[in-house]
């Protein structure tokens, strides 16, 4: 029997079976996922094979980044294309083709800037494009900063600081912006997304979410964030309904249009999520929600051992 998540124009029905691995294969967590403009479905995991492409019916087309990346954790697709891969493992974001050429790298690999310098990077964590095709980088676990790059690399300004209030971060984990240049910034753990302009002014926050974690912004004027909530992650409230983990659809004024899981705490059931770590959204409206499963495992069901397989992947069926 399928499972159906939303109301209204926001229905889905949930795929989890989705994609079509190869014998053997596995992804263990899903970090990030990508849809380029052929619907072709990139996702950045952290298994054997850190980036594995199919297109939009689950077919396996190819993988790469074996011995490139140290820990997946976001990606984003240019206009053109090109794949923008965070690695927070490293500390660096690399340009690739689809086929996955670098063609351009920002940070030192296995160098850290020091813990909270503001200095890039420290476990960076998502890009996003400018419509003039700058490079911001939220940057992440060990910053409390958004670098903000020319197409070519150069380090043209950063802003941001540890704290809760505007313009301060407390995990800067994941980043989008719009055509008409504004910045959006998941600040996880203040449980909010905060807006800017593209020079790192603040305009307003959304802070009806709860530590709100993947980011896709739907194309165009007006278009829907999709936001991947982890949920509560405390041992007092992980089983409080209505918190989540759960995927949020919000306009680009803060407004919740539909909610889809959550009400029933995280799960491994069909319908429920355990961590939507990456979002993505394809030409027809169907949400990819990638998972970090093995990683919040443990912080989850403390006292039960980890399974040998979890889901990390979900595709979600836009219906009509």
């Amino acid at each position: 029997m399928s499972v159906v998540l939303g109301s209204g124009a926001h229905r889905y029905r949930v795929n989890p079976d989705w994609a079509k691995l190869p014998a053997g294969w596995s992804f263990r967590d899903v970090a990030g996922v990508a849809v380029d403009a052929k619907d072709q479905v990139y996702v950045f995991n952290r298994g054997q094979h850190p980036m594995i492409v199919f297109d939009r019916e689950g077919n396996f087309l190819r993988s790469w980044g074996e011995g490139l990346f140290t820990r997946a954790h976001g990606i984003h697709v240019g206009p053109d294309g090109m794949l923008y891969c965070t690695d927070d493992g490293d500390h660096t974001v690399r340009k690739c083709t689809p086929e996955g050429k670098v063609l351009l790298e920002i940070g030192i690999p296995g160098k850290p800037a020091p813990f909270m310098s503001g200095e890039p990077f420290h476990r960076c964590t998502h890009t996003a494009l400018s419509p003039r095709g700058d490079i911001y980088v939220s940057d992440g676990y060990g910053n409390a900063r958004v670098h903000k790059y020319a197409p070519d690399g150069k380090l043209l300004k950063s802003w941001g600081e540890p704290g809760t209030d505007p313009g301060q971060f407390n995990i800067v984990h994941n980043i989008v912006a719009d055509d008409e240049g504004w910045v959006y910034v998941a600040d996880r753990e203040n449980h909010r997304v905060q807006v800017f302009d593209g020079e790192g002014r603040y305009e307003t926050q959304w802070k009806n979410l709860h530590r709100p974690c993947g980011l896709f912004l739907c194309p165009g004027h007006g278009g829907l964030c999709v936001i991947g909530e982890l949920g509560p992650g405390l041992a007092v409230n992980r089983f409080v309904p209505n918190l989540g983990p759960r995927i949020s659809l919000v306009t680009t004024k803060g407004e919740i249009v539909a909610r889809l899981g959550g009400k029933d705490g995280p799960g491994m059931a069909v319908g429920q999520f355990q961590a939507p770590h990456g979002i993505a959204v394809d030409s027809r409206g169907d949400i990819y929600v990638g998972e970090v499963s093995y990683t919040n495992w443990p912080s989850t069901y403390p006292n039960d051992p980890l399974p040998e397989k979890l889901r990390t992947l979900q595709k979600l069926e836009r219906l009509d």
